[in-house]
């Protein structure tokens, strides 16, 4: 998701109107990851739905297989669901089983080994507090303005809220989905569009299909009153699903879906891997927009700043961090909510890459800028102040503060890039995605991919920048000699350290010093809380600036003035 909230939206909106107003770190790495008994193979999942009611009727079969011997129990998420039955998908006997809180808990028939395909079948109906959302139609004079809608959320863990399965980003499954809805609606699914088919009651049934293994949260449909805009991508068809009198809205806010295609294509080295790629919006979405597995959903009222001259910047971003998912989170997911930096910090850092193939340099800059500066403002008033890896993440308030994983992340990631050099840091990229697609990572994958591009250790770097919160605070003392020409530079990092802020940040950088006679830059590092440093010159300094290129731009620099003795 862009902004996985609106905060994130509008805060990069804000910044957009008034850009003018602009001890050791932590390296324990607790275990995030969820024990696995099971490996799904496949969800095929029936809905339809009691409208007045809010209910949700659902069928979903579970296609899995054992990671373990004697394999006789599965517990699948499953919240507030009905069970009208549990059965084996071949055949009629039905399973015992008990609901536990958020679990259903069913004993199979006997016991399954690894070699064997487990399928079980689950009818039941919800009324979910989340998961699937409900939105009445928007009327004015009694006139509908805007048709009711139903659309799904998924991430963090909210997929099992309407179908049973294995809720956490670590399973990777193929999914089928058979959506029953009313004749004038349109539904928008996963995968594949394979048959529309007319029911005898006046409804019709979208039966879509996503042939390629994706994570749970990544499972989606969408219900409304839709005009379709089609265009394509090589051989990839991209839908642009609007409303029927905001078709005008599509050039205006996607217009650049295809230019983003090849550049990422391009810097990752990587295809486009799936069949398809639409983009709907939706109404009263809690988020700027949400990377589902080739059908990405829209908040309607962040699309329609399309139509404004501001907003415009904006809604490139949100495409961009949206389709940039397909590589950064889709492709190669988090293996947990501990490591959802990974899939944030990268498809924010591509929105900047974009800008800077398409655009130029100083506005990828000012997109890394504007990121610092957003992180700069959320650890101002953090009371948690989390690191780029969360070992305390909870599903629950995983958006909570965005800016510590999104805006931090795309600022570091462009400091890794800048540490490696561009040339290194894209093929560890393409090595990263290439190694772990259609899997998923942890920080660890992506170091190795940098190291073994770069040749370089980068224990020190993740150390401080991901496993490490806080960021460098540096004050300037400037001392020049007239007799010797040497100018003297006493760096002190004040930050204020605690058990997961470094005393000191190793801060490889450049500093350039302006004289009379012109420019010259010296390559310094400073990793200590006071560094010194003795710079020999053809006169006076008028001007001295620390990491001019903005290698680091998660620092603060104070600089006193000069004095010469």
């Amino acid at each position: 998701m862009q902004t996985k909230n609106q905060y994130r939206f509008i805060t990069g909106v804000l910044l957009l109107v008034f850009s003018v107003l602009s001890t050791s770190a932590q390296t324990s790495k607790p275990n995030s990851n969820r024990i696995r008994t099971y490996d799904v193979q496949h969800y095929v999942l029936r809905v339809n739905f009691d409208r007045a009611n809010r209910i949700v009727f659902g069928d979903t079969t579970v296609r899995l297989k054992p990671l373990k011997e004697n394999f006789q129990t599965l517990e699948l998420d499953a919240a507030n669901m009905r069970f009208e039955s549990v059965k084996l998908d071949s055949g009629n006997s039905n399973l015992t089983y008990k609901t536990l809180g958020e679990k259903i808990i069913i004993t199979l028939d006997k016991t399954y080994s690894p070699a064997d395909t487990v399928s079980v079948r689950l009818k039941y109906s919800t009324k979910p507090k989340k998961g699937v959302y409900f939105v009445d139609a928007l009327k004015e004079d009694d006139e509908i303005v805007r048709a009711a809608q139903i659309w799904t959320q998924g991430e963090a863990e909210e997929a099992h809220h309407w179908f049973p399965s294995y809720d956490f980003p670590d399973d990777k499954a193929t999914s089928e989905q058979f959506i029953t809805v009313e004749k004038e609606e349109t539904a928008i699914g996963n995968g594949e569009l394979l048959e529309t088919k007319g029911n005898a009651d006046g409804t019709k049934t979208f039966h879509y299909k996503m042939p390629l293994v994706h994570s749970t949260y990544l499972t989606s449909f969408i219900v409304g009153t839709y005009s379709k805009i089609s265009d394509s991508y090589k051989n990839t068809p991209l839908g642009f699903y609007v409303y029927p009198d905001k078709t005008a809205i599509a050039p205006l806010a996607f217009g650049r879906t295809k230019q983003m295609f090849g550049v990422f294509e391009e810097l990752t080295g990587v295809a486009f891997p799936y069949n398809k790629y639409d983009q709907t919006i939706v109404a009263n979405f809690q988020f700027g927009g949400m990377e589902n597995i080739t059908a990405t959903t829209m908040a309607d009222t962040e699309i329609f700043f399309a139509e404004t001259g501001f907003g415009k910047e904006a809604v490139t971003d949100l495409v961009s961090h949206e389709l940039a998912h397909s590589w950064f989170g889709n492709l190669v997911t988090c293996k947990n909510w501990s490591e959802l930096w990974l899939n944030e910090g990268f498809a924010t850092y591509m929105e900047a890459a974009y800008r800077e193939k398409v655009f130029n340099r100083e506005d990828y800059l000012r997109k890394i800028r504007q990121n610092a500066a957003q992180f700069f403002t959320a650890d101002a008033v953090s009371k948690k102040r989390p690191a780029l890896f969360n070992p305390n993440a909870e599903p629950d308030t995983l958006f909570n503060e965005p800016a510590f994983i999104y805006q931090k992340g795309g600022a570091v990631i462009h400091t890794l890039r800048e540490t490696v050099g561009a040339k290194n840091f894209w093929k560890a990229v393409n090595i990263y995605l290439n190694r772990h697609k259609f899997g998923n990572v942890e920080t660890n994958d992506l170091k190795n991919a940098m190291e073994e591009a770069s040749g370089t250790n980068l224990n020190w770097f993740f150390k401080q920048w991901v496993y490490g919160a806080g960021f460098p605070k540096l004050e300037v003392k400037q001392n020049y000699n007239p007799r010797t020409k040497i100018l003297n530079l006493s760096i002190s990092q004040v930050q204020k350290a605690d058990k997961t802020t470094a005393s000191a940040f190793i801060l490889p950088m450049e500093v350039e010093i302006t004289t009379a006679t012109g420019t010259k830059t010296e390559k310094i590092e400073v990793k200590k809380r006071v560094e010194n440093f003795s710079i020999k010159l053809d006169g006076k300094p008028t001007e001295t600036i620390l990491d001019k290129n903005e290698q680091i731009p998660l620092k603060l620099v104070k600089y006193e003035r000069l004095t010469a003795k």
